[in-house]
């Protein structure tokens, strides 16, 4: 199976040796995606509120540059950085996954790149 590795402007460019996506066949997997403005370069903010709005937009973005969307995901993982904010991305989580909901584990860590305090990636279909 041919990979093809996707890199999709409106979104926060990789800041290490990754792509941001990469699709196998009928699958897209994205790297992790981290709460920076992609028009900045910086991180949204210091709320969890936003950055996880901010996760989801460039998810959105990436998915759709790569030419499908987040009804398609099938799998996502949460990295969060503290777990009593669990609450406060569900809600949010809930606001862009309305229906046949994907697969999801969510875990608590450490630390996170840029000491941001959520970063999501994801398995979506074509």
């Amino acid at each position: 199976m041919e990979k093809q590795i996707i890199k999709v402007n409106s979104c926060p460019a990789a800041i290490g040796p990754y792509s941001q996506a990469v699709r196998a066949g009928d699958f897209l997997f994205t790297s992790g995606m981290i709460p920076i403005d992609p028009v900045t370069g910086k991180i949204v903010s210091e709320d969890i509120d936003e950055q996880t709005h901010m996760v989801f937009k460039n998810l959105t973005n990436l998915l759709t540059g790569a030419g499908t969307s987040l009804s398609n995901i099938i799998k996502t993982t949460v990295y969060i950085k503290n777990m009593n904010d669990f609450s406060k991305i569900n809600t949010i989580y809930a606001e862009y996954f309305t229906s046949g909901y994907p697969a999801r584990s969510c875990v608590e860590v450490a630390k996170l790149p840029k000491d941001v305090l959520i970063e999501v990636e994801c398995i979506a279909k074509f």
